[in-house]
């Protein structure tokens, strides 16, 4: 289930040999914690240790037998103390232990090392937020309702609402995180019959987890639900990041667009084209792991104690959401750093309706000057309204009012067409954002 594109470091995590390496470390400091409370004996615990190691097809090879891939697992970790000489000491591997003492444990350290990596590239991407965001602080963009011009923004406060978001991302990340960071050693009912709560917390100290505290067979999946729904809310961010970036770049608007290398081809048939590829990828990529968040949050229920009707699912979805995320999260940082800004064109479409998106303004001003509400709203939305089917000049429209020149001045009227009016709160908001 590992896409060829995954960076190294993520997709090693899910592996074979990573997954089996965390199960040895679950039994070995078992096997030490035990030890330290006199239930298994120092010198076994040392060999252990020393001595225990497994082959990855040979437990593969064992389970094709077994039909179970945690007495493979045990068998293949014996044959190799066998060979070191070391054969009576193997008695005590997985002593007193279930198969999911070991498989949820070792999950568990699969999924903190995995969260240090997706937190890592969501804190790089807020800093590329931040930095583009003050780069174009001051930069006057159309800012859209339902994709309608509506009044000016600044394209850094575009990007600053996306940092913001981010921000809640990593903080909703890292708190998932830290709910998955526990263990459980507490047998195949939940309720330490061969294995103490004491021992527990000796095994669990070891690995750097904290115990659970209280399972059934399983650590409940509500952890693992939270964690996978917030990689699908912070992939959501992604795609929203990348669906603004599409629409911008379309041609009527062109006002940025993601980056394009020299050499790259748009289109088989039109040499011109420049599509916005990597965004779309983005915005596909991002409905699996919202999709995976469904299952996710199926696995809650399972029968009594624990069926494993959770397990065949989670082999897929942890993996792949963490491996989606993180190369969704490579991919927007690319875009972000790499991303074309064109602030004249985002000047050009501003002024584009000729002041029409400033009719908001006028309305308030006029309100102030002592027309009614509903008389200034009937007035200046009949010379927008007109303005707009005829394509004519809104601001010279207004000039031309006897009615509203009756009310404001002409240096008035030109202050409600001002865009330094308008974003004159820039900075504090900046300064909400990035304290």
């Amino acid at each position: 289930m590992i896409p060829r594109y995954t960076r190294p470091e993520m997709g090693k995590i899910f592996a074979d040999q990573n997954r089996f390496d965390a199960w040895l470390a679950v039994e070995i400091a078992a096997a030490e914690a035990l030890a330290e409370t006199g239930e298994v004996p120092t010198p076994a615990a040392q060999a252990l240790r020393a001595h225990a190691a497994f082959d990855v097809d040979r437990i593969h090879a064992i389970e094709r037998e077994t039909k179970h891939d945690v007495i493979a697992f045990t068998t293949a970790v014996a044959e190799k103390m066998a060979a070191a000489g070391v054969a009576e000491h193997s008695r005590w591997l997985h002593y007193g232990l279930t198969s999911n003492d070991v498989v949820d444990t070792a999950q568990a350290l699969q999924l903190k090392q995995a969260s240090k990596i997706l937190l890592d590239g969501a804190r790089t991407l807020a800093e590329s937020l931040k930095r583009r965001a003050h780069e174009f602080k001051d930069t006057p963009q159309m800012g859209r309702t339902h994709g309608i011009h509506a009044e000016p923004i600044t394209f850094g406060l575009k990007l600053a609402l996306w940092f913001d978001e981010m921000r809640r991302n990593i903080t909703r990340l890292d708190a998932a995180a830290e709910d998955l960071r526990v263990g459980k050693i507490s047998g195949a009912v939940g309720t330490y019959a061969h294995i103490g709560p004491e021992a527990e917390e000796r095994i669990c100290a070891r690995l750097d987890l904290k115990p659970a505290p209280i399972t059934s067979q399983v650590i409940s999946r509500d952890r693992h639900a939270a964690w996978v729904a917030a990689l699908a809310v912070l992939t959501a961010t992604l795609e929203k990041i990348a669906l603004e970036i599409r629409h911008l770049q379309r041609t009527e608007v062109r006002e940025a667009e993601e980056p394009f290398a020299v050499g790259q081809k748009g289109s088989s048939a039109m040499p011109h084209k420049r599509n916005p590829v990597v965004c779309e990828q983005i915005c596909g990529l991002a409905r699996v792991v919202r999709a995976n968040s469904q299952a996710a949050l199926e696995n809650i229920a399972l029968w009594h104690e624990r069926d494993i009707s959770h397990s065949s699912v989670e082999r897929v979805i942890l993996a792949d959401s963490a491996i989606l995320t993180d190369y969704l999260l490579a991919k927007t940082i690319w875009l972000i750093d790499g991303m074309r800004v064109y602030p004249q064109r985002m000047l050009r479409n501003l002024e584009s309706t000729r002041g029409l998106i400033y009719s908001g303004q006028l309305l308030l001003d006029l309100a102030a000057a002592g027309m009614l509400r509903e008389q200034a709203y009937k007035t200046v939305q009949a010379h927008a309204m007109r303005c707009w089917e005829e394509d004519g000049d809104f601001r010279a429209t207004v000039h031309s009012d006897k009615e509203i020149l009756s009310y404001l001045s002409v240096e008035k009227i030109n202050e409600a067409f001002s865009t330094s009016r308008q974003l004159k709160n820039t900075d504090r908001i900046f300064r909400r954002v990035f304290a």
